[in-house]
């Protein structure tokens, strides 16, 4: 479509509401890397003692929450922002990274691959389109994604087994739920399409196209700004990044990024969720564990997760603290599979030995890059004299920097200059192919967010 306006079938110009201008075929796009990179390769590594790294990511250790003291009327995880944000953030990180390498103390960095393109394309819910991939689509509409037949579910084989494009969004119920709202919204931006008549040939490309750039936004403009605060967001998009710049095409995901500075939300995690008012609540591992039909019990209201207009406020997200909850310090074996070290099955453990693994420098290395004052013992613990790492020290700078809220200079940074230096390098990212687009979809608010696409979502045509 070369016009953002087209003659309806009654023969009246009626605009396109979600018209976007970008090139038309995902063909037309380079071919994108699937290597890791360095995000700072002049920083040298930190090479942490293995005993250590179990000491404090075990039940009783440094990063075990239970251990932590509540503050004063508060609950021990309550945090400012509400609960359902690491979700979308989990969610997002599906969409642009998968390394399916071991956990252990030594890694091949080189050898290691990205099995996903390093794009926020939404490459994960739409996969390789109703061609190449016509089991994810409607047989009788293939420009609609499958669901479930009442639409509260996703596609399942006759095993139960989800059908989507990444098996880790069933995972659990909050990041197949998001699943489910992006393939309801997908729908529902087809059927507005069409009344705005739209010819069948364009519809699933057009639908695709603003459903990723609607997402894009959302990233920018409602995620990034709770997580590093609107400032850093502001000078990024006017000035740019200064340590993430690849080019146009050639994006990467650096190993700082996704092996320390992305898994901040494992530090938000509640010891608990209510799915429905006055419900029972649940810890995520091993009572919300996905692979399988989500049963009535575990239908999930969406206002309990995010802040939606004209409901209460939703539960919170736990403060970041670098504590994490008993669910994941002592993951169930369906989540790790058998482990032949025991303390692998905390996910603390699995955070630092990552880092480790694959050479990360410590969090006050990368600080004194940023010119940042470096936390101080006290604040990230004594047994780190010789550096934390990086992973740790991110969520204890968020602590005592962000309020337990937010993440301070050296995570902050990390995670904002990836997610919209990945936006800018994408040819066919909104900021790229039209930075003067603005959302479509409807808004309760002055500013489209997250919270307007799950309602949207949630209305009676979305989905069917």
């Amino acid at each position: 479509m070369t016009a953002a306006v087209e003659t309806a079938r009654h023969g009246s110009l009626r605009a396109i509401r979600d018209h976007c201008l970008a090139p038309g075929r995902m063909v037309d796009a380079p071919e994108q890397g699937a290597r890791y990179g360095r995000m700072f390769p002049g920083l040298p590594p930190l090479i942490a003692d293995p005993q250590a790294l179990y000491a404090a990511g075990t039940p009783g250790g440094a990063c075990d929450a239970s251990r932590f003291p509540s503050r004063p009327g508060h609950a021990i995880d309550d945090g400012g922002e509400a609960a359902g944000w690491p979700f979308f953030g989990q969610f997002v990180a599906h969409d642009i990274t998968a390394d399916r390498s071991p956990v252990g103390i030594e890694a091949d960095v080189i050898a290691l691959r990205n099995a996903r393109s390093p794009r926020l394309n939404l490459e994960m819910v739409h996969a390789e389109g109703p061609v190449g991939t016509p089991y994810l689509y409607d047989t009788s509409d293939p420009a609609k994604l499958l669901t479930s037949s009442d639409g509260l579910d996703l596609p399942r084989n006759w095993q139960g087994t989800a059908l989507v494009g990444d098996p880790r969004n069933d995972v659990h119920r909050f990041v197949a739920q998001l699943h489910l709202a992006f393939l309801r919204a997908h729908n529902g931006l087809v059927n507005r399409l069409r009344e705005d008549g739209v010819p069948e040939s364009e519809i699933f490309e057009e639908a695709r196209r603003a459903l990723v750039w609607h997402y894009q936004w959302i990233v920018i403009h409602d995620f990034l700004p709770r997580l590093v605060g609107a400032e850093l967001v502001d000078e990024l998009l006017t000035d740019g990044p200064r340590y993430f710049t690849p080019d146009p095409g050639a994006a990467f995901i650096p190993l700082e990024f996704a092996d320390a500075a992305y898994r901040y939300g494992h530090g938000q995690i509640r010891h608990g969720y209510r799915l429905q008012p006055g419900g029972p609540e649940y810890p995520l591992f091993p009572d919300l564990f996905g692979h399988g039909p989500i049963r009535p019990e575990h239908q999930l209201d969406w206002s309990l997760l995010f802040d939606l207009p004209s409901r209460p406020p939703a539960q919170r997200a736990k403060r970041l603290d670098g504590g994490l909850p008993a669910s994941l310090i002592s993951l169930p074996e369906q989540i790790t599979g058998e482990v032949d070290v025991a303390e692998h099955r905390s996910l603390a453990v699995r955070d630092m030995l990552r880092g480790r693994a694959t050479a990360l420098p410590s969090g006050e290395a990368v600080a004194h890059l940023f010119d940042a004052e470096p936390l101080d013992p006290i604040q990230v613990g004594e047994e780190w004299a010789g550096g934390t790492p990086l992973w740790l020290y991110i969520l204890k700078e968020a602590q005592y920097c962000g309020g337990g809220d937010r993440l301070g200079p050296v995570g902050g940074r990390i995670v904002a200059e990836v997610l919209i230096g990945l936006i800018r390098a994408d040819l066919d990212s909104f900021l790229t192919s039209d930075p003067a687009w603005r959302p479509t979809l409807p808004s309760a608010g002055s500013k489209f967010g997250l919270a307007d696409l799950l309602l949207f979502a949630q209305a009676p045509l979305a989905g069917r």
